[in-house]
């Protein structure tokens, strides 16, 4: 405990500093103005009666990973209210428009105990569902000195960040021991949480592989196919930086063999939108970007789409996709989104954060690694040029993703007994 204890005394002689830097990143549009002061602890709105299950999520990935879970749980109690907490104001605005009815979302508190405390004064959640690998020690170790039964719920834990917790064994040990039960995603992670100290660990798959498929509007969609009709179409997604420009070559060599050809790039950050444009217009291409209100017309080459929560719209438009943040330290993003969609799947080699799934990809012949501007248009001139070999792709990343949708159903299997158990009373009526 020495280890945290020394933790909550920095974190706390540290205030003006992390008021500093979360005022600069309010300043910087990384912070929601209007709900500010959730970041602090203080909630925007009030405890709902009866029992409440609390579910943080960091981001958008992992955000979209625990939908699918959160529906099941809603439907295992119809009494049950769902609270998620993530950091980020992109995840925020993608649950604004997926949380079912009796869920919500809160910002999660810094990891300042003032702010800890004042957020679980307010909240008394029942349950605590941790998902994937942020760990918050003054959080996680409150939520249980207040015995809120705590899980961790696909947990991902690397090679490397495994190792580097060995330096501070008491200290990881004292935050994952606290979880009632791990649940990892793949047995190598499993033995790595156990050595850490979790107990009992468990792998039942990864939770992103049950994922509902990424939403899309109708009438957008039909709009946008008729736009396009029958030109030759692939997708980048996700793309992260230098990702684009092999997008752009990719494009330039094959437009002479591919009249009309367009590539839709799906920026993992959609900020980058403007200066994605400028960059590939200066090489020629002729590019229209979705958040400025342009429109695909005849002449687009390049159709930017830098806009939040509208992957699975652009999915749905090519069967051809590239997946990004996989050329360069990225870890890679999830191929399932696009499997899900029948596309046929192209990714880099780094795909660290779905080894399995990337795995299980390739082995079913149903996607391919390529490695620099040269193997990405080969391989999407080679789709391109035969619809058998693209169709046969698309059906068998379909396969792999079907095979893996009952991995919410085994992550249940292990959280009923808690939820069923969880105590009916108004929270005023508690002690």
């Amino acid at each position: 405990m020495v280890g945290l204890t020394l933790y909550r005394g920095l974190t706390g002689i540290g205030a003006p500093l992390i008021i500093h830097l979360l005022r600069r990143r309010l300043t910087e549009g990384k912070e929601d103005s209007d709900r500010f002061t959730e970041r602090h602890g203080i909630a925007s709105r009030p405890r709902p009666f009866g029992p409440l299950a609390w579910v943080h999520a960091a981001s958008v990935g992992e955000a979209q990973s625990a939908l699918a879970l959160i529906t099941k749980m809603l439907r295992a109690r119809t009494d049950l209210h769902i609270l998620v907490t993530t950091g980020t104001v992109t995840s925020a605005s993608l649950l604004a428009e997926r949380l079912p009815p009796r869920s919500f979302h809160q910002y999660v508190p810094v990891d300042r105990l003032p702010w800890v405390r004042r957020f679980l004064d307010h909240w008394e959640p029942d349950m605590a569902v941790w998902i994937e690998s942020e760990f918050w020690p003054n959080l996680i170790s409150e939520t249980t000195q207040r015995r809120i039964p705590s899980f961790l719920v696909n947990g991902r834990i690397s090679k490397r960040s495994a190792a580097n917790w060995q330096f501070l064994p008491g200290f990881i040990r004292a935050i994952v021991g606290n979880f009632r039960l791990c649940l990892a995603q793949t047995e190598d992670e499993a033995e790595r949480f156990r050595q850490l100290g979790a107990d009992p660990v468990h792998c039942v798959g990864n939770l992103k592989f049950s994922a509902l498929p990424l939403p899309a509007e109708e009438t957008e969609l039909r709009h946008l196919a008729t736009r396009i009709g029958d030109r030759p179409r692939w997708i980048a997604a996700s793309t992260h930086p230098g990702e684009e420009n092999l997008a752009a070559e990719t494009h330039l060599r094959l437009r002479d063999d591919h009249p009309g050809l367009l590539t839709i790039i799906v920026p993992r950050h959609p900020a980058r939108g403007a200066a994605i444009a400028t960059e590939l217009s200066q090489r020629g291409l002729t590019v229209a970007r979705r958040a400025a209100g342009n429109t695909i017309d005849p002449t687009t080459e390049i159709y930017i789409a830098d806009t939040l929560g509208e992957l699975g719209l652009f999915y749905r438009l090519a069967d051809i996709a590239f997946v990004g943040g996989s050329t360069d330290s990225y870890g890679g993003h999830n191929p399932l989104e696009a499997a899900q969609l029948d596309c046929a799947i192209l990714h880099g080699p780094d795909m660290a954060n779905f080894t399995s799934v990337a795995e299980q990809l390739g082995n079913a012949d149903a996607s391919r690694v390529v490695h620099d501007s040269d193997t990405l248009t080969a391989a999407v001139a080679a789709l391109l040029n035969d619809p058998q070999t693209r169709a046969s792709m698309t059906a068998a990343a379909t396969a792999v993703a079907d095979a893996n949708a009952e991995v919410v159903d085994r992550v249940m299997e292990h959280l009923q007994s808690c939820i069923d158990s969880l105590p009916a009373e108004e929270p005023d009526a508690r002690p």
